[in-house]
């Protein structure tokens, strides 16, 4: 009986905890339904009556969404592979590769990790810069393809550790080189860890404001960020259409979670502390 009440205890807290996260989500959606009157209201309303479906019309007539839609994927058709694939490379390197100076390099990729990233910007912008690339998408795609990130590094690297050597060792007894046992043995043992590389690539792509902001300066070249943030400064009065955008813009990344979150919370979960 003490069981059952502690575990109904658990739920309860899970529960309330659930609620409070979806409360903000919950906010956004009615207000986008809802006029300005409507959205103030108090006491508040949950449901709006009626239901202000041209806040969605408007939001998305009155600012080219589609365009911004348009560059937001081609940047991210251009980072998630690279990313995928050089951080795998990197990844599989310091897990079963043997070669000198191995643990020393791995060590200075993740002390990466601790410099703000406003340390390398000014350098970085002069250099794109000097090559004539900025406002041009470039800049946010080919970092992807040299390293794909140290914390990716990281994560793939310690679910690598967890695959037997023992497959290895049998591929290469077969003749296989190490570039067909990356491909063949390991990419399809690791789909979970590349799936949550994969989906924190895309939604980091897709909430990047910093970095669009300094190398685009053309509207015709504006990503969802830049263009909800332009959005909120031509109708920051109008909050029925800022919610009703904010909500279109947020919308694709909840469906990539709740599709992939299986695999999302795998690929987290069987990456070990090893190594």
């Amino acid at each position: 009986m003490t069981r059952r009440m502690s575990r109904g205890l658990i739920y309860l807290v899970l529960i309330a905890g659930s609620v409070l996260m979806l409360l903000p989500f919950i906010w956004l959606i009615r207000s986008s339904l809802m006029s300005d009157g409507q959205i103030f209201k108090f006491p508040p309303e949950w449901v709006p009556h009626p239901f202000e479906w041209g806040n969605y019309v408007q939001s998305l007539t009155e600012a080219p969404f589609l365009t911004y839609f348009k560059n937001t994927m081609i940047i991210e058709i251009g980072v998630v592979p690279g990313t995928l694939l050089t951080a795998g490379v990197s990844a599989y390197s310091f897990a079963r590769l043997r070669w000198k100076g191995k643990r020393v390099v791995f060590g200075l990729i993740i002390s990466t990790l601790m410099l703000p990233y406003a340390v390398t910007l000014i350098p970085t912008f002069i250099m794109w810069k000097s090559i004539g690339a900025v406002n041009t998408f470039w800049p946010l795609i080919v970092p992807a393809w040299f390293g794909g990130g140290a914390f990716n590094v990281f994560l793939l690297r310690q679910f690598f550790l967890g695959i037997p050597r023992e497959l290895d060792e049998a591929a290469y007894i077969d003749g296989a080189t190490p570039w067909q046992v990356f491909w063949r043995v390991v990419v399809p043992l690791s789909k979970p860890a590349f799936i949550a590389v994969g989906i924190f690539t895309f939604i980091g792509v897709w909430n990047d404001f910093l970095s669009p902001i300094i190398y685009l300066n053309s509207d015709s070249k504006f990503t969802l960020a830049l263009g909800l943030a332009q959005f909120l400064g031509q109708y920051q009065q109008q909050w029925g259409y800022l919610m009703a955008a904010s909500t279109v813009v947020l919308l694709p990344i909840v469906i990539l979670f709740f599709v992939l979150q299986r695999y999302f919370v795998q690929g987290i979960t069987l990456t070990g502390s090893k190594g």
